[in-house]
């Protein structure tokens, strides 16, 4: 802790009498750092850091890269702004080297400055200075790594926007007769698309995601034969295993087909996730994960699919035919959106599956149809009801409160261009090269309506695709995976104990998140699996 005599250096509080210095040596935290680690990050309850010794940074998330906006030295403040204004921590502050710094929560700066009021003045100044450095790093965003040239509605190109976005990769999507576009490409040969430039000029046509991430700088292979543990899928269960599995010394692979985040990655809101008070999209939650699950060493391979495991050999097999070794094995591959054969004629021209916050642009000032009544169409109704001419919600219950949470009910109610349409289903649809109408039936009536619309999305429920998984590991009859007591009821159990709570009927091989039969479907449910998951994997290995 600080003594009185350390204390009264401090520029800030060089005035202060002896009673006030008091008070701050039996109150405020005496942080000793090593290099890289965080006196308190981006988004944090407000507090007031006063460094000490040594030297920190300031770091901010611009574009979804974390940036160094400033540096503080010895005597000078962190955390005066939302101390000033009553805000969350607009920034991060992290050691550059070793470092020692003074931190004060809002409750014992509000006392001191009732007992000198003279600090409240000097905190305030220095708020008013820091300001602008604030503005001019947001008004100067990255530079985008690569530019992606097309027209906005083409499914090639908004599958490469989904991809590039989800993975935090800075780019910038130009129409092709954008001027911009014509000066920074060209024109795409035979009109395939999206055209991809990098800034040195290198140029792919109509490329793969995996060619993408590769130029992107993502991890397309392990880097590495053996593992402790690898992780398919990289939904909220799979994130988590790997952010504790790599915070607890194993080595962690995490093996994703498209994007970290799962299904949940595309939730537009997620309002009943603990610690966050007016709700999370799904693709913040994902992207501060995938950060976390990087910054503690899990190795995160995107844009390729796991096709068999070997529960004996203790080995995954990749597309390409890659092979690695491990200890342990985690499924966390989630589920997929259930089909409308209907509409499937037109999946990525106007028809899409789940709803992610970056689908906003397809939304705005059309007429836009959802099918479904669960959470994630209610979710998605009242996002784009904010950047649509109207929202139409087709549900084929005779309420959504069958299906839905009532919270979600009572905010669609009070959404003037939402519509709900219940007891009804698309049965065709209508258009050349993408979607231009719909046709509705309404089950009450016999009846069938054209509506004329350029956007749906279908968020019918999820179901399991397994099929792939060897007959060692049991599932139920739709397909999801059988664990513990379960498992070993319904499997070929060769252990001399019983399966752990979250193992398969092979052991070594565990199955978390909504894979997992039984579980429930919610993203903090997910959460708290991945974190028991890998305890359970220690066990094991013991």
């Amino acid at each position: 802790m600080f003594t009185i005599d350390e204390l009264a250096t401090v520029p800030l509080f060089s005035e202060l009498e002896d009673k006030a210095l008091e008070y701050l040596a039996g109150e405020v935290e005496d942080v000793r750092l090593l290099p890289g680690e965080y006196v308190a990050h981006e988004g944090d309850a407000r507090a007031l850091a006063i460094v000490i010794d040594g030297k920190t940074e300031l770091t901010k998330q611009v574009n979804g890269v974390e940036q160094v906006i400033g540096v503080r030295f010895p005597g000078e403040l962190g955390g005066e702004i939302p101390m000033t204004l009553g805000t969350p921590l607009p920034a991060g502050m992290r050691a550059v080297g070793p470092a020692r710094v003074l931190k004060m929560t809002a409750e014992v700066y509000h006392t001191l400055a009732a007992m000198a009021p003279e600090i409240a003045a000097a905190v305030g100044a220095a708020a008013l200075e820091r300001i602008e450095m604030l503005s001019n790093a947001a008004a100067h965003p990255v530079e985008p790594a690569l530019f992606v040239i097309g027209p906005r509605l083409d499914p090639q190109v908004h599958r490469c926007d989904s991809f590039l976005r989800r993975n935090e990769i800075p780019y910038r999507r130009l129409d092709p007769d954008e001027s911009a576009a014509i000066a920074v490409g060209g024109d795409a040969p035979g009109g395939r698309y999206p055209l991809v430039v990098l800034r040195d000029g290198t140029r792919l046509t109509a490329p793969t995601m995996r060619a993408v991430a590769t130029v992107a700088g993502l991890t397309v292979a392990p880097s590495r034969p053996h593992y402790d543990v690898v992780i398919v899928g990289g939904g909220p269960a799979g994130l988590t295993a790997a952010v504790n599995g790599a915070s607890e010394g194993l080595r962690t692979a995490l093996i994703e087909t498209f994007a970290p985040g799962g299904q949940a990655g595309t939730s537009t809101r997620i309002e009943n996730y603990t610690g966050f008070p007016y709700g999370v999209s799904g693709d913040e939650l994902a992207s501060r994960t995938l950060r976390q699950a990087k910054r503690l060493g899990a190795e995160i391979v995107v844009t390729r699919r796991v096709e068999a495991i070997d529960p004996t050999a203790m080995t995954v097999r990749l597309d390409g035919d890659d092979v690695i070794a491990t200890r342990a094995i985690i499924l966390a591959m989630g589920v997929q959106w259930r089909q409308l054969d209907t509409v499937d004629r037109f999946v990525g021209s106007g028809v899409y599956y789940g709803a992610a916050r970056s689908d906003a642009g397809l939304a705005q000032g059309n007429d836009v149809y959802l099918v479904g009544a669960g959470n994630s169409a209610g979710q998605a109704a009242i996002f784009f009801s904010n950047h649509a001419r109207s929202v139409t919600l087709l549900a084929r219950g005779d309420t959504l409160a069958e299906s839905m949470s009532a919270y979600l009910v009572e905010q669609i109610a009070t959404k003037a261009n939402i519509r709900v349409q219940t007891r009804s289903e698309v049965v065709a649809v209508h258009g050349d090269d993408r979607l231009t109408a719909i046709d509705v039936a309404d089950r009450r009536t016999g009846s069938t309506t054209r509506h004329h619309t350029g956007v749906l999305f279908v968020l019918i429920g999820a179901e399991a695709a397994t099929d792939w998984l060897p007959a060692d590991i049991a599932r139920d009859e739709h397909g999801f995976v059988l664990t513990g007591p379960d498992a070993m009821k319904a499997g070929p159990w060769t252990g001399e104990r019983e399966p752990l709570v979250l193992e398969t009927s092979a052991p070594g091989v565990f199955a978390i998140g909504d894979i997992r039969s039984g579980s429930v479907k919610r993203v903090a449910a997910s959460v708290g699996e991945g974190g028991v998951a890998i305890a359970l994997v220690h066990r094991y290995l013991q």
